[in-house]
């Protein structure tokens, strides 16, 4: 059995948007969000680089990374930490640009512009949990009161968007 548990799975694969962090030559951090990840299986997580030329540059340099999953309504997620390969033009970018063709829409017409996949072997996983249950809510509540936020910033945004 390997690090990656079912729940993790499913975070990984309902978030459309994770955030990775890479560390700069300088030693500054870099966080950059990502659209293409998906669990390879039990170990591995990866994304495609489609226009991440400093977290490219950055793996080059120092191959740890961390990635960050968080459902917003619930305000719930993971962090994985773990260090990375990067494949170009081999079998696993050729087998992803395959599954990107036939998975989520968000990617469906991006498997062409795949310069590389960066495979994440995770070493480390941890939940992350909002403070706000600390206080004894429950993620019922947590999720409706976001749920009800995210929609008036959505009912805002048309409001401004249409009279613009």
């Amino acid at each position: 059995m390997g690090i990656l548990t079912d729940d993790m799975k499913r975070a990984l694969s309902e978030q459309r948007l994770i955030f990775a962090a890479t560390v700069c030559p300088d030693g500054t951090p870099n966080l950059s969000p990502k659209g293409t990840v998906m669990v390879w299986d039990d170990d591995h997580v990866l994304f495609t680089d489609l226009a991440s030329p400093g977290t490219m540059r950055n793996l080059q340099h120092n191959p740890s990374i961390e990635i960050n999953t968080l459902d917003i309504f619930a305000r719930k997620g993971y962090r994985f930490k773990g260090s990375v390969v990067v494949h170009k033009n081999d079998d696993l970018m050729a087998a992803v640009q395959e599954r990107m063709r036939n998975g989520p829409s968000n990617v469906t017409g991006l498997a062409d512009s795949v310069r590389a996949v960066v495979l994440i072997r995770v070493e480390q996983a941890q939940s992350l949990v909002s403070p706000g249950y600390w206080g004894g809510a429950t993620e019922a509540e947590t999720r409706s009161n976001w749920e009800t936020y995210w929609a008036n910033v959505n009912a805002d945004w048309r409001d401004r968007n249409e009279n613009a």
